[in-house]
């Protein structure tokens, strides 16, 4: 039995989302709920750092938002593209260098922290790890998910296609 497309966003979203949060910790060398804090710093800025139970509440909810929404675009990538499927291990990889570059590149800058990374190498390496690894975490989720559901083939006057 295959698993829906839904599950496979909620699996992938949620467990991706929370190793995360626990890779961040671990390389920053701070606690979760100090991560939790920053994530909700995205939208209320550096007053975040000082926030309470509710704050990092804020911090969870947002993080499995975009771990979800994440998900979501690899699983309709995944069925417009089966090798994504096929090869999940090379689609994890190359997702995860997507959502690094997104993620550090225009969703912080374009937050209320608003600033562009200044990473040393050492921690470029460690945060791009961890992306690789949410990617992963996704994509594997992800390589069982709607086999039988694929996108048919798109008729020949639509000029669309479909990439194996």
């Amino acid at each position: 039995m295959r698993k829906s497309d839904l599950n496979v966003i909620l699996l992938g979203g949620f467990v991706a989302g929370t190793i995360d949060i626990v890779a961040a910790a671990l390389i920053n060398l701070v606690s979760p709920i100090l991560v939790l804090r920053f994530i909700a710093g995205g939208l209320l800025g550096r007053p975040a750092l000082a926030g309470g139970t509710s704050v990092v509440l804020l911090g969870l909810v947002l993080q499995w938002a975009m771990s979800l929404i994440i998900a979501a675009v690899y699983v309709i990538a995944a069925r417009w593209l089966p090798v994504l499927r096929r090869r999940w291990i090379a689609g994890g990889i190359a997702y995860g260098v997507v959502i690094f570059f997104v993620m550090n590149y225009v969703v912080v800058p374009l937050s209320a922290w608003a600033r562009w990374p200044g990473f040393t190498v050492e921690k470029f390496a460690e945060n791009l790890v961890a992306m690789l690894l949410f990617g992963l975490i996704v994509a594997f989720f992800a390589r069982d998910s709607a086999l039988d559901a694929e996108i048919p083939a798109t008729s020949v006057n639509s000029g669309a296609q479909r990439f194996e």
